[in-house]
């Protein structure tokens, strides 16, 4: 008897940390047109980066990196969130990537997108409480 009441405990324990999260992520369905929340009129990605064969994925990565470390980096820079600081255009990205990484081996890139990843994280609670002041984080 002493089993079956520990046994019970134990999944009602379970099944009641479980149930909560499960029934919370009904809730949570993804939308398939894929409308950001804040400044839906973001630039779409260079049509290169679009169309990058698998086996190079690691460029487009880095791009995003730089992308997202100078867009982070223009916020606090200028105390402003507006939707065309924080979402620029890709040109500056493109150009910092094809000037400073375009000849560079994959593992030269990964090391570039952790540095720019790394630059983007010391600027991301500034920019996002600039952000978040603006209504746009």
């Amino acid at each position: 008897m002493k089993h079956r009441i520990v046994r019970l405990t134990w999944l009602t324990v379970v099944l009641g940390l479980i149930a909560p999260p499960l029934l919370a992520e009904r809730n949570l369905i993804p939308s398939l047109e894929g409308i950001p929340d804040v400044c839906s009129e973001r630039p779409n990605e260079p049509d290169w980066m679009q169309n990058i064969a698998l086996r190079d994925a690691y460029q487009r990565v880095l791009v995003q990196d730089i992308y997202r470390a100078q867009s982070i980096e223009r916020v606090v820079e200028t105390g402003s969130c507006d939707c065309a600081t924080r979402f620029p255009t890709w040109d500056s990205a493109e150009v910092t990537f094809r000037e400073n990484h375009a000849d560079a081996d994959r593992s030269g890139m990964l090391h570039a997108s952790d540095t720019y990843n790394r630059r983007a994280n010391e600027f991301r609670s500034q920019a996002q409480a600039i952000c978040e002041a603006a209504g746009n984080w």
